[in-house]
């Protein structure tokens, strides 16, 4: 579920560089408040990227000062201030990874060992945020017993994942949230849960693990699912994209977008292209 939210460097001007990276530090240490200091082994863009995105709809201030952190201890560096929403957000990203430690253990992959970095502040999370908590779970048992189905449909596969990311948009956003909101919510669920095993396919039907793909069409190499349904397939995530880009436009934004609408308009396509190619993952390690 996690790493394939990414934005398009090229087209993304330096100080939106410069506020991923700063609420990517800001998320880490909204971790450590929230779930202690090992799970911040699992921070990722993807939850900064959310970060980005509820505060700006949200209209909570992000607010930006240089400061010292484990990795910069000498030399300090623009973070965002901790919040109560990046402590939630950190809370969150702690829970997605100890599920998606534990999907990978139940998979026959290794995990055991990691997630014990994440016991601990799971046990946090539950207690400062049962709500959300228990959303999550909610939808993790649904999502399991979609696969347990080996259902060949990747609209059903994917719909528990989509149900868990507009949940959580009900959760964070509460009364200000929208029809539109809601939607592009459910979109970015199917979209992530879809790419993820759309990149897994090979290893999934190697390993005999169930994956959507290979329940709809069949298990061979993704370069002969591509020549084969291609067409299929890149209609199904063009119509992801369209409604995107339909809700997104819809949605009023209390700070500047021009971050989030790369991520959505430009990053999401471009990743979606470099799987569905079989290229190796882009990494978004940039210095400032």
């Amino acid at each position: 579920m996690f790493g394939y939210v990414k934005y398009d460097l090229p087209n993304l001007c330096v100080k939106d560089v410069m506020l991923y990276k700063a609420l990517y530090c800001g998320l880490c240490k909204g971790i450590a408040r929230s779930s202690g200091q090992t799970a911040r082994m699992g921070l990722t863009y993807d939850m900064a990227f959310l970060s980005a995105l509820l505060h700006n709809m949200m209209g909570v201030n992000i607010v930006v000062e240089p400061q010292n952190c484990f990795e910069h201890a000498v030399k300090k560096r623009p973070i965002q201030k901790t919040d109560a929403l990046t402590e939630e957000l950190g809370a969150l990203n702690t829970v997605l990874c100890y599920y998606k430690l534990t999907d990978d253990i139940a998979d026959g992959e290794h995990g055991r060992g990691k997630r014990l970095w994440f016991k601990s502040g799971m046990r946090r999370a539950r207690k400062k945020y049962p709500a959300l908590v228990g959303l999550v779970e909610k939808f993790m048992r649904e999502q399991r017993d979609a696969e347990k189905s080996k259902t060949a449909s990747l609209d059903m596969a994917a719909e528990p994942t989509a149900n868990m990311m507009k949940a959580l948009s009900e959760h964070f956003l509460s009364d200000m949230g929208t029809p539109d909101s809601l939607a592009l919510f459910y979109e970015l669920g199917k979209w992530i849960y879809l790419i993820d095993a759309l990149d897994d396919y090979e290893k999934d039907a190697r390993k005999g693990n169930y994956n959507p793909f290979a329940a709809a069409y069949g298990k061979g190499t993704r370069a002969e699912l591509m020549a084969a349904h291609g067409g299929d397939i890149s209609f199904l995530f063009d119509t992801m994209f369209y409604s995107m880009r339909e809700h997104l436009a819809r949605i009023t934004f209390h700070f500047n977008r021009d971050l989030t609408d790369n991520v959505i308009l430009r990053g999401i396509p471009l990743e979606t292209q470099r799987v569905m190619k079989g290229e190796p993952p882009v990494r978004m390690n940039v210095k400032i």
